[in-house]
């Protein structure tokens, strides 16, 4: 799935906490079925890629100078990507007790906000609860 190619049929939320933050990519249409399972399995394979280190999707679509990508790969070890599913769509819960790691997830978080325009949203708007 490409982020670009459903943008008109999702939403973005990037909600920074204190230890990371929480993206979820929810369907605009709750009752469109295959796009639901487009967005789960494409978080579910984000999850499993940042888990093992593995950050060269971003790099690719926004490019290797993504604010904090470099840092959030090279601690990667250090950081939880924990995936859920969401009604709606899924989530990927970033954690970690690393101060400098948190400000990188925070940095990604905010060049996403950037790059996805008016199809993403801050937390603050509103989160969409499991």
């Amino acid at each position: 799935m490409s982020c670009r190619s459903t943008w008109k049929k999702t939403v973005h939320v990037f909600d920074k906490t204190a230890n990371g933050g929480l993206q979820q990519v929810v369907a605009k249409n709750a009752g469109d079925v295959e796009q639901i399972r487009l967005i789960r399995e494409h978080l579910s394979h984000i999850a499993a890629r940042f888990t093992q280190g593995d950050f060269s999707g971003p790099a690719r679509i926004h490019g290797n100078a993504m604010p904090g990508l470099a840092a959030m790969s090279a601690g990667a070890g250090q950081i939880r990507f924990v995936y859920g599913e969401l009604p709606n769509g899924a989530q990927i819960d970033y954690s970690t007790d690393q101060p400098e790691l948190v400000g990188a997830i925070h940095a990604y978080f905010d060049a996403q906000l950037s790059d996805h325009a008016r199809h993403a949203v801050s937390g603050h708007h509103g989160r969409h609860h499991r």
